[in-house]
């Protein structure tokens, strides 16, 4: 029987967290803190439940078996190869999401092997927000796309931990020279890949290489961008009441502890019921 979709028009605060942040009141027919039933396969419990909604789990699974895989492919690696732009999507342990952008010349994200790549950090505004995130939540969403000669995009979702430069290049004697010219990584991402798979062209706009001096050291601010959405000089936040979210009740994510280095992993042991890594080709 298909369940339908139900959308939450209303918000309950929730006990013991801080004023503001808030999550879905469902109907009463729903308990709210029921964690939601573990997957078997690939994807989360809440895309299954939308595909059971929707009507779309034929279409899904189809998607499952023939695009997804626990594993870099051999073309998914030539692809990665030639990449000058990475976005990476990230969350803190409550669930407070960033997307961010990575770039260099070809060759900067390094794949070490079919379930593992790396991609170097640099100096930066000393935010470390993505870093951050991945201290408290080590799950990382990372993007590819070809914008100019195949159009079509890769996905890379896993698990990751910080490593310094020097740790990095001793664990992986094959990484040498500087990823971006002029600079040397302060430090490096290690991903443990989970799922692989293809986005698809359709919607992706073609375009045109231009050659351009990259700027890729400075920190001269004019250069970086300066203030170009002239936030300067503005309030912090306005006064007023908090905002509201809605998110659905969700498990906490896997817990976290720090390694040496600066890294971080999941505490969840590989292969156990909540691993995604299921699939064979």
């Amino acid at each position: 029987m298909r369940v339908p979709l139900r959308i939450p028009a209303l918000v309950r605060p929730v006990p013991g967290r801080p004023r503001g942040v808030t999550v879905a009141a469902f109907p009463a027919t729903v308990e709210p803190d029921a964690a939601p039933t573990e997957p078997t396969g690939p994807g989360s419990a809440g895309e299954h439940a939308l595909q059971r909604s929707y009507g779309t789990e034929e279409r899904a699974d189809r998607f499952y078996a023939e695009q997804m895989r626990d594993r870099l492919l051999p073309r998914m690696v030539e692809f990665i190869g030639r990449m000058e732009m990475l976005f990476v999507a990230s969350a803190d342990g409550r669930g407070e999401c960033d997307a961010s952008l990575r770039a260099g010349p070809p060759g900067f994200i390094r794949v070490l092997d079919d379930r593992t790549l790396a991609y170097p950090e640099y100096r930066g505004n000393g935010v470390h927000a993505s870093l951050g995130n991945i201290s408290e939540n080590a799950h990382l969403g990372l993007l590819m796309i070809d914008f100019v000669k195949d159009l079509i995009g890769l996905h890379v979702n896993g698990t990751a931990r910080i490593v310094d430069d020097a740790t990095f290049r001793t664990e992986h004697p094959q990484v040498h020279g500087d990823q971006v010219p002029g600079r040397r990584a302060e430090r490096w991402v290690v991903v443990e890949v989970e799922e692989a798979y293809i986005h698809c062209r359709k919607h992706i706009p073609r375009m045109e290489r231009v050659m351009q001096r990259r700027e890729w050291g400075t920190d001269d601010p004019a250069r970086k961008g300066g203030d170009y959405f002239h936030a300067k000089g503005t309030p912090v936040a306005l006064p007023g009441p908090p905002r509201r979210t809605y998110a659905a009740p969700r498990r906490p994510f896997p817990s976290t502890t720090h390694l040496g280095a600066g890294a971080a992993r999941t505490l969840r042991p590989r292969g156990s019921a909540g691993s995604r890594r299921t699939l064979r080709a």
